[in-house]
Formats: C-alpha cells, structure tokens, sequence
C-alpha cells in the first residue's frame, strides 16, 4: 500500500505571483513514500496559492501489468528467491560472553559431576546438568528394555546406597544409548555425557581383552593378539554384537540398521548374486595388487560401512559398566550377553612363522586355557607377591631367574630402580615376601630393558614385547582416568585428541631418554653398531622400554604406581619445574 501526495496546483497562477513548483517529498519510510520533485528550482513566494492535497492509497495487486512499480517488486521477490542463502558462521565460531564468577561457580555447584566425593571418576561421567523431563521420559520407556537385554535386575538403581556406585547405573546407562544421531543429542548435558563415556568404553574394552589374551596365550606374541582383539571389537564386527544382544531397537527407534546411510567405511565385500563374502586373509593380495577403490568395484566388490552410532553405543555401554560394576562385569557382557567366541574364524590371526619356544610356562597355564570365567573371578592369595600374580607369570617367563647375578643385574639395575624410586616401601606379613618381590622386580626390570634382537630368536619370551602391550592399554586407561577427572566439561573429542597428542610414541621415548634410562637397554652387537651410526633408529625402542616399565609397575604394585610413574617421575603433563642449567 502506497500513499502519493503530489501537490498540483488546480487554478492558474496570476500574473504577479511567482509560479509555482510542482513539489515531490521522498521518505525513507515504507510503505509510504512521500515524493517531492520540483520542476523548477527558483524559490517560491512567501505568498504561494492556496494547495488541494490528495492521499490516494494504491494496492500494489491491482497496479496495472506495464506498471513499473510492479514490475520492480516481483523483480525484488524473484532475487529474493533465487539469490542463495547468507553463509552464517558455525555456532562454535560465534564468542559468547563468559560467565561471571559468581553464575560459573553456581554452575559447577549444582552440577552432577561434584555430588559423589567418594567416586571421582564415576562422578566426572555423570551429565553436567540434571535430567530434564525429556530425559526421564526415555528412561521410563526404553530402560527396561536395555536392562533386561543385559542381564540386570529390573528395580531402579536409585534404591542402592549412597556408598554402591551402581546407584548412578541408570543415569550412565541412559547416556551411553544417546548417539550422536538420535534426537536427545542436541542437549548439551546428554550429548557431551555419551562422548565421555565413549572415549573411556573404548581403552577399557582394549584393557580389558589384552588381560585376557596375555593370560589365554601364554605363549604368544603380542601381533597375533592384537589381530584377535580386532577380529571382536572391530568396528566392522560391532553392529553383529548388538544385533547378537538385541539392542539394534534400541540405538535406532524408527530405522532398520541395515539399510541406513553411513559414513564410516569398512574393508570391501563382494556380491555374487544375493550373498555377500567378505574378505578374509587369504583374498588379502588384491589389497596389494590393487590399492585404488575404483579397480575393486570393477571386479565386483562394494564397500560396507559402519554406522558411527553403533560404536560409540557399544563403547559406552563399557565405560558405563566399568564405572558401576567393574572389569569382572565388562567380562560376563562380553562373553556372555553379545557371545563373543575367541576361537572363532574371524577373529583368528594370519599364518605367520613361529619361533620355536623351549622355554617353560607357570605351572597354572600348562595343559589349560584360561576362559574368561578364571580372568573374571580371580582373586589373588592374601600373601600374593605381585598385585596381579597370574598375569605377571604370564608376561615373566620363568626362565628369566638364569640371568641373575648378571652384569647388567650388578651394574645397571641399581641405576635403574634409583631413578624409577624402587622398591617402594611395602608392609607385608613375612619378610620373606618383600625379599622375594624385589628379586622379580629386578628380573622384570632387566626384562623391560631387553631388545628383541638380543635373544628373541633363541628364546621369543626373553624381550620386552609382552610387556610393552600391557603397558600401552594401562597407559590408555590411566590417562584417560586422569583427563576425565581433570576436565569435567569437556566432550569426549576434545579428550580424545588430547590424550593422543599426550601419549604420542615419541613423547613416550622422549621421557625415557629425559631420565638418561635408555643407556641400559641390551642389544645384539649389530642393532647396537647401526644405531651408533644412526641414534634415530633407537627411538621406538626407548618407546617399547618406556611402556614395558609401566606394564610391569601395573603388575607389580598395581594402577597407583603407573599414576605414580606417569606423572610424578616421567611427568607425562610436562607441568613439573624443569632443572635449570647455569653456563
């Protein structure tokens, strides 16, 4: 709607007057513009005739076709249309004001995360901010039946004691089915809860299954227990093991998760027909003889991805447990409510050449595998040597008393246990027992320091390999313990880009050299005169060496003594005042 006010004069002007303009007012102000022109520039009289002012509303529909007006807006409607969408910054770009001090600490007050002082861990999972109604309402509908799915009593876990951390089971078990593709995620709380809880699940279940191996095979190499512990929790195998639970309903309320669309990718099957074959290890040289994708679905083979809802579910489902229940419990989901078989066909390693192996076991891993009901139930002596005495047998091979009273016994071990603060001062019943703690602490020592080339191919368990497996999960585990209690709002990617620029394999050598402790690792002659030539070539070892330390702290003395070594004696944060060295 416009209004026009041209004022025209009706009568003639006379003859004594001056004549007068035709005056046109333009306003900025829509959609009323006020338009003035003046044909003639001379200034008029102060004695001007007498004006007739029209307002003539005009409705732009009923403008005529050749109208300029009208064309010019259905000109500005078409850009409008056409022309593509303003481009706005992300949100994690646009700063927002901080809080005040006064609404941070509120904030932090009424949080979750501080109300349990005497679970520090399960208290930093839990979700920064209350549960909504929309929250509780997923738990009344869907609970039961994730509960029920895993083998837990029914009841509310709010009736359990303040003093039971299986009283925030159902909080942590609602969090862990939130996926990043569901419709909960958009809350803050939630989403942020569910990653955290992922990026524990997933060193857990590693932990977890390397504990088991090591105890399973007492004879093997860590390569073919890697390839295991893949062949289970792969992330191609994972959507089986919650199809296998019946919790595929679940993770995806209203889709079939089959047929969705996914974005991770796994190896390439191929179709013959209706079946689909995967490859397996014997069809492993197309991978080498053609390395691009295009060739491989020229010969029939697609690609199957895996939805990345499925593996941070399955993952927090296991940092759930762990916090709650602990590993005992982690084991009995594994094994007995997905059905995991480590014996199957997937999950068996390549052919490889083994080395002969002469040497003894401990007399509990002779003529029997250990299922996963003895890795669960075990409960060492009340006069146990070692925190962990079965699996220390398992990674020290008994013959590792042959080389006591050695050079390296006398000469480099006492250097060794100063800098490592051992052996740490520990109260048993009978002296004897402290005796003999130290004395294996030494040979684990010198076994730490020991290179695959010295006597690997005589003797495959007399290195540091077994060792260092050990070691890499529990320092997975204990920095992400640590990252979690130490930053309670942050998401789990967040952490977990952290915690892998923090354990990064040259970090981890950098440390043992900082300590001047690769001195005292034993080579053969010819590794020795190579990296004389070439230093670089010794830094994975001082990684391996730096790992099986903390592998045998865990052992030994157990999961203080690796936060112990992490961060007081190796300083793995770098937050420790540095020496400094005066010209």
């Amino acid at each position: 709607m416009e209004l026009s006010s041209p004022f025209i004069s009706l009568q003639k002007p006379k003859p004594y007057s001056c004549p007068t303009p035709d005056l046109s007012f333009s306003s900025s102000f829509s959609p009323f513009p006020l338009q003035i022109q003046f044909k003639n520039s001379k200034s008029t009289s102060p004695k001007s005739p007498k004006f007739r002012i029209f307002a003539v509303a005009v409705d732009p529909k009923e403008l005529p076709q050749n109208s300029p007006q009208r064309l010019l807006k259905e000109l500005a409607e078409r850009k409008k249309i056409t022309s593509p969408k303003k481009k706005f910054p992300p949100k994690k770009f646009i700063l927002k004001p901080p809080l005040d001090d006064a609404r941070l600490a509120q904030r932090f007050l009424n949080s979750p995360q501080l109300s349990l002082k005497s679970f520090p861990l399960l208290s930093s999972c839990l979700p920064s901010s209350r549960l909504n109604n929309a929250d509780k309402a997923w738990i009344d509908e869907f609970l039961l039946e994730a509960k029920q799915a895993l083998g837990y009593p029914l009841e509310p876990s709010d009736q359990y004691g303040d003093d039971n951390p299986a009283k925030q089971f159902d909080t942590l078990l609602y969090l862990a089915f939130q996926h990043p593709s569901c419709e909960r995620t958009n809350a803050r709380h939630v989403r942020s809860g569910h990653s955290r809880l992922g990026f524990l699940g997933q060193y857990v279940l590693e932990f977890a299954l390397a504990e088991y191996f090591l105890q399973r095979y007492p004879r093997e190499s860590p390569a073919p227990m890697r390839e295991r512990v893949f062949g289970l929790i792969g992330k191609r195998n994972l959507p089986q093991w919650i199809k296998a639970a019946s919790l595929q309903n679940l993770v995806f309320q209203f889709d079939e998760m089959d047929r969705l669309v996914r974005k991770e990718r796994e190896p390439p099957v191929k179709e013959v027909g209706d079946n689909v074959h995967k490859i397996y290890e014997k069809d492993a040289f197309i991978y080498g003889l053609f390395s691009d994708r295009s060739h491989l679905s020229l010969l029939g083979y697609r690609f199957l991805p895996v939805e990345p809802g499925v593996v941070s579910v399955f993952w927090a489902l296991f940092g759930a447990i762990y916090l709650c229940y602990g590993m005992p419990e982690v084991y009995r989901v594994l094994f007995e409510v997905f059905g995991m078989d480590p014996e199957h066909e997937d999950c068996q390693p390549k052919l490889r050449r083994q080395l002969e192996d002469v040497d003894y076991v401990s007399v509990e891993f002779e003529d029997k595998k250990i299922s996963w009901q003895d890795v669960a139930t075990y409960k060492p002596p009340e006069d146990a040597l070692f925190a962990h005495p079965r699996l220390f047998r398992a990674c020290v091979p008994p013959g590792m008393h042959r080389f006591r009273g050695n050079i390296w016994d006398y000469d480099s071990k006492p250097q060794v246990m100063q800098a490592l603060g051992y052996p740490l001062a520990v109260t048993d019943r009978i002296p004897d027992i402290t005796k003999a703690r130290n004395i294996e602490l030494g040979l684990g020592l010198q076994l730490c320091f020991l290179h695959p080339s010295k006597y690997k191919f005589e003797h495959p368990r007399f290195c540091y390999e077994r060792l260092e497996y050990i070691g890499q999960k529990i320092q997975d585990i204990v920095m992400a313990e640590r990252l979690l209690m130490k930053h309670l709002d942050a998401p789990g990617k967040w952490l977990q880009e952290k915690h892998r620029r923090v354990l990064m394999n040259k970090f981890c050598g950098r440390y043992l050299r900082d300590k001047y402790l690769h001195r005292f690792i034993v080579y053969s002659e010819q590794v020795q005169d190579s990296y004389e030539h070439n230093r670089r070539l010794r830094n994975p070892a001082t990684t391996a060496v730096q790992q099986a330390i903390h592998g045998l702290s865990y052992l030994v003395y157990g999961k203080p003594d690796v936060r112990r070594l992490m961060f007081e004696v190796f300083d793995f944060e770098q937050i420790q005042p540095k020496p400094v060295s005066r010209p």
